[in-house]
């Protein structure tokens, strides 16, 4: 893989594009690369009367209850001031969301049962749980190869 590097004043972010005719294991990673590097920044909450740092790496369960964005780690329950979809945006790659309130942390994911109404029950670590709704459904079954 060939590497080129420009400087561009005008430029504020840092943009990568790859340029490729085909996509490789090594394009894969280097994109998981990228995209992981970028959203590695932690999230502030508020537990009891302090404001902690969370990694995303340490979520495993992001909720919206009662008006409420909830984080759930293996320390206890976290409320962050964002809003879910910016929570979302901020834990980057291995999260999915899988109904209007809530996103999972994929890696901490036990099983997944059939259930009624044609929607999936996770369970995942820590005795966290929660259904998967029929709209994204199709996402997590592809994740899944289903």
């Amino acid at each position: 893989m060939k590497v080129k590097v420009e400087l561009n004043k005008d430029q504020d972010l840092p943009l990568a594009v790859i340029y490729t005719d085909k996509m490789t294991e090594e394009v894969e990673r280097a994109v998981e690369f990228l995209e992981s590097s970028v959203s590695s920044t932690p999230l502030i909450a508020q537990q009891e009367d302090r404001l902690v740092i969370i990694k995303p790496s340490d979520v495993i369960l992001v909720r919206v209850e009662g008006g409420d964005t909830v984080i759930y780690t293996g320390k206890g329950k976290h409320f962050s001031r964002k809003r879910l979809y910016e929570v979302y945006q901020q834990l980057g790659q291995g999260f999915m969301q899988i109904s209007k309130q809530t996103v999972v942390n994929l890696s901490y994911l036990e099983s997944v049962e059939a259930s009624f109404n044609g929607t999936m029950f996770l369970r995942l670590e820590h005795g966290l749980s929660d259904y998967i709704s029929r709209k994204y459904l199709p996402n997590f079954k592809q994740y899944l190869g289903l």
